[in-house]
């Protein structure tokens, strides 16, 4: 059976959450209500562009969908890339609703994006783009109804572009949107948060599984914010990351890269390519280097069956969102190898939003050592209700952890009474 790669978001998402409610024995109404949307708004946007010495209108497509706020507001990222489409940010969305209620915070889910390259943009056309998206988005945001955050291709100044756009009509709410510039009522350590918290992840199944972390030979497919901060974070925790790569290829080399020297190149130059720390490689024979610990921190898709086979880890960690098709995760686990699912292992990025969300409404600035702290004890609590539940039901860390979400998520659908 050959996988639809390119499209595969929403059948993965539909796949791993039947595997759940099939160990809940939940009937079809309540499987309706867990899957269904609560909204999904598109939009179109047009922009004026520079296209050699004349300007042309180019229309974009934007999208938010907010799948489930049972249990709070809907919460999710805004992502600019080429292949943003309706089915993705769907499967997308849900998926922030399975991962708020994993690592229990007061929010539901939500995923947004602009199918657009912002790489042909310049600056101005990037914000005014941005500036017209939240515009025709505005009736569906809010402090207490959807609060954005930064995705694939968003940043810091994406979010305040978004801050400064919603607050022209809505008075000062800098608690509108998370992931802001610090001097905006952003959260100290939240730029650094997901990849920090894919190493404490690792950190904790690798105890589990009677392995050190000092010494591991770590490969990380993706450098941007999240691969990058796991990176320096394993490393300054005694790891050896041996691979890492972005979008132009890879380096390998068997002693160790240096990550501090690699990330310093890359935020001065925008990528790795130049960067001479190891061996070039593909981002293919990246896949395939063998290691103890195997982060796929890129985009959906990247681990599948014609990749599968020639992954060598022990242990995957899921830095980025659905990395792994669901008919390679079959066969991974088949041959014994260890998933942490993306739900599970880049939750420290959207705990650390609800704690900036948090703080921008108590007008009331929190110190870094509590936000790490604070994250690491959701992420340790939602580890060991998801290792438990594993081991008491006989079923692999990805089903347990959608178990987990969906009863929580059910739970207050049903006390709410809708």
């Amino acid at each position: 059976m050959k996988e639809k790669i390119g499209c595969c978001c929403y059948d993965n998402q539909t796949i791993f959450l039947d595997q759940a409610i099939k160990q809940l024995n939940l009937n079809a109404d309540q499987k309706q209500l867990l899957l269904q949307s609560f909204r999904e708004v598109s939009v179109q946007i047009p922009l004026k562009v520079e296209h050699g010495d004349k300007e042309i209108i180019r229309t974009f497509t934007g999208y938010r969908v907010q799948h489930n706020h049972a249990r709070g507001p809907f919460k999710g990222g805004l992502r600019f890339h080429p292949n943003v489409q309706i089915d993705e940010i769907r499967a997308l969305a849900q998926l922030m609703t399975w991962k708020t209620a994993l690592v229990d915070i007061p929010f539901g889910g939500a995923k947004g994006g602009i199918s657009v390259d912002p790489s042909t943009l310049s600056q101005q056309e990037l914000e005014t783009l941005t500036r017209r998206f939240v515009q025709k988005m505005e009736p569906v945001l809010g402090v207490n109804e959807d609060i954005p955050a930064p995705d694939v291709n968003t940043n810091p100044q994406v979010m305040a572009w978004i801050f400064d756009e919603y607050s022209k009509t809505n008075g000062n709410v800098p608690g509108i949107v998370t992931g802001k510039p610090l001097e905006l009522g952003g959260l100290k350590g939240r730029l650094e948060a997901t990849g920090y918290g894919v190493a404490y992840i690792t950190s904790l199944a690798l105890e589990q599984m009677n392995m050190a972390l000092k010494g591991a030979k770590i490969v990380i497919q993706g450098f941007g914010n999240v691969g990058s901060y796991a990176a320096l974070r394993l490393q300054a925790m005694g790891a050896h990351i041996v691979g890492i790569s972005d979008k132009d290829g890879g380096l390998f080399h068997p002693q160790g890269i240096d990550i501090v020297a690699a990330a310093k190149f890359a935020q001065e130059t925008g990528g790795l390519k130049g960067f001479f720390g190891g061996e070039k490689i593909s981002n293919e024979k990246l896949l395939a280097l063998p290691c103890d610990v195997l982060i796929p921190a890129a985009l959906e898709g990247t681990i599948n069956c014609d990749t599968e086979e020639k992954v060598q880890a022990q242990l995957i960690v899921e830095a980025a969102n659905m990395p792994i098709t669901h008919m390679a995760d079959e066969k991974l686990r088949k041959r014994g190898i260890i998933i942490i699912p993306d739900i599970l292992a880049n939750a420290g990025g959207v705990i650390a939003s609800y704690f900036e969300w948090v703080q921008n409404i108590q007008r009331f600035d929190w110190e870094r050592n509590v936000v790490q702290t604070r994250m690491e004890e959701h992420l340790a609590r939602a580890y060991e209700k998801t290792s438990s539940l594993a081991k008491q039901a006989d079923v692999d860390l990805r089903t347990a952890a959608y178990q987990v979400s969906v009863s929580r998520v059910l739970r207050a659908i049903e006390l709410r009474g809708f």
